[in-house]
């Protein structure tokens, strides 16, 4: 199987698969609260799985996961969504029930960050940098997405941003937070930092504000009734299921990421003969 991680290859290594592929993919996500069953590091662990995995398939090396992500204070409506008066300061999902606070920095830190990657990317000679995040904060996505824009139209680099988890049939994206997705998926990668046994038996429901485990609809404005988690870890979870979403994640930002560089050298062989016309 095809070397991938850039910490793991030697300088040799390194310049040929430039050389042969140019991308390089840089992962984002906060070391975050997913309740008391998954690690903190859900978030970039799952995507730089995924990145490392696409990788294989496309090319190009995936850079060390930067831990890092950004959020923000909750609206009234989204805390009554989940189960809140609504006039509580709570950022992201550090919800007062917590046995500890996740680490978020600041938005524009981690613009600052992803900017000096990129560029110190392009200075090695990288000509498309994939974003994969691994976080569904509003704040994250957009701050990346516009880094990622800046740039592109800039013409100094191709970078794209995509996210981890995929939209269904209806075009619905699953922001489900520590719920039997994020559950199975980190079964499947590392089932020994899963400990089902750290949430409460079966029979007793998980509220939304007591865990800081929230359904997808939830976030979306259609919490379940008495604000209980529907896509419940201890029922919902398995390493089968976990195994199938992360191929899937694959496929798909693999195919995107093919997409993009047949786009590329199809317009580089255009420009190409063009020039010659031109002579």
């Amino acid at each position: 199987m095809r070397k991938a991680r850039f910490e793991l290859m030697r300088p040799g290594e390194i310049i040929q698969e430039r050389k042969r592929c140019p991308v390089a993919y840089l992962v984002f996500g906060p070391l975050e609260w997913h309740g008391p069953h998954l690690p903190l590091g859900t978030d970039p662990l799952i995507a730089y799985e995924i990145a490392v995995r696409a990788a294989q398939k496309t090319g190009g090396v995936v850079l060390p996961p930067l831990f890092w992500g950004t959020e923000r204070e909750r609206d009234p409506q989204t805390l009554k969504n989940l189960g809140f008066q609504g006039g509580e300061w709570i950022v992201g999902m550090d919800f007062p029930e917590n046995s500890m606070k996740s680490i978020y920095l600041p938005e524009e830190f981690l613009a600052l960050a992803a900017r000096i990657m990129i560029e110190k990317l392009v200075e090695q000679g990288y000509r498309t940098i994939v974003i994969v995040n691994g976080h569904g904060a509003t704040n994250q996505i957009s701050t990346l997405e516009r880094i990622a824009t800046e740039f592109t139209r800039q013409k100094k680099v191709e970078v794209m941003c995509v996210f981890v988890s995929l939209a269904d049939e209806k075009g619905r994206v699953d922001f489900g937070h520590a719920t039997a997705m994020e559950t199975s998926r980190m079964m499947a990668i590392c089932p020994d930092a899963v400990d089902l046994t750290r949430l409460p038996p079966k029979e007793k429901p998980l509220k939304y504000k007591e865990w800081a485990i929230v359904d997808s609809d939830a976030f979306c404005g259609k919490p379940a009734p008495n604000f209980e988690v529907q896509d419940d870890p201890r029922v919902l979870s398995s390493l089968t299921k976990g195994e199938e979403s992360l191929r899937a994640a694959v496929e798909k930002i693999a195919e995107k990421v093919k997409e993009k560089l047949d786009k590329k050298e199809k317009a580089g062989k255009m420009q190409c003969e063009k020039n010659s016309s031109e002579k």
